[in-house]
């Protein structure tokens, strides 16, 4: 199963401003066009619970496009499951990429909060990223990907531009 983490930054690294999970107040129309073309389309979407916290009001739950939230708590959200809508998993990547791959998905969406990402990538389970470069500094906020022992080396799949201010969306795959 092909896995691709999306996410959106700014130069330095950051993917909020400050404690705000809300990346809507910063990032451009055009990324934003962009993350909701991809999001209509995946059959699958692994995210992180800080993730869903942060999303959940405005997420838009269809039948056929399964939602995982990763958690080290699933029980804590028995009341929000809705078996092949949103489920609530504490396995790590690598047994969440057989479970999926083994029921017949074929192409997953991570998007991760800086922990997941890490966990993702140091487990060698991502094989592209999708990343959005927004032109922005933020002295404070949270990391694209967490602290964590691990090196990969990548491949520029594409680059675009995406408007007069120099939002760019970069397509990378793991060598």
């Amino acid at each position: 199963m092909k896995v691709i983490l999306v996410m959106v930054s700014t130069l330095n690294g950051k993917i909020t401003k400050g404690n705000d999970p809300h990346i809507s107040t910063w990032t451009s129309l055009e990324d934003k066009k962009h993350f909701s073309k991809l999001i209509e389309d995946a059959k699958l979407i692994i995210m992180g619970s800080k993730t869903y916290e942060a999303a959940k009001e405005t997420m838009q739950h269809k039948e056929g496009r399964l939602r995982v939230v990763v958690t080290r708590h699933p029980e804590r959200y028995m009341t929000e499951k809705k078996e092949g809508v949103i489920e609530f998993r504490s396995e790590s990547p690598g047994e969440l990429v057989q479970r999926f791959e083994g029921i017949g998905y074929q192409e997953a969406l991570l998007l991760g909060g800086g922990e997941l990402n890490a966990a993702f990538l140091k487990a060698g389970v991502v094989d592209e990223i999708h990343l959005t470069l927004e032109p922005f500094l933020f002295g404070k906020g949270k990391q694209l990907i967490a602290e964590e022992e691990f090196s990969s080396s990548l491949e520029l799949i594409s680059s675009k531009k995406l408007n007069e201010q120099g939002t760019l969306l970069l397509r990378y795959r793991f060598k």
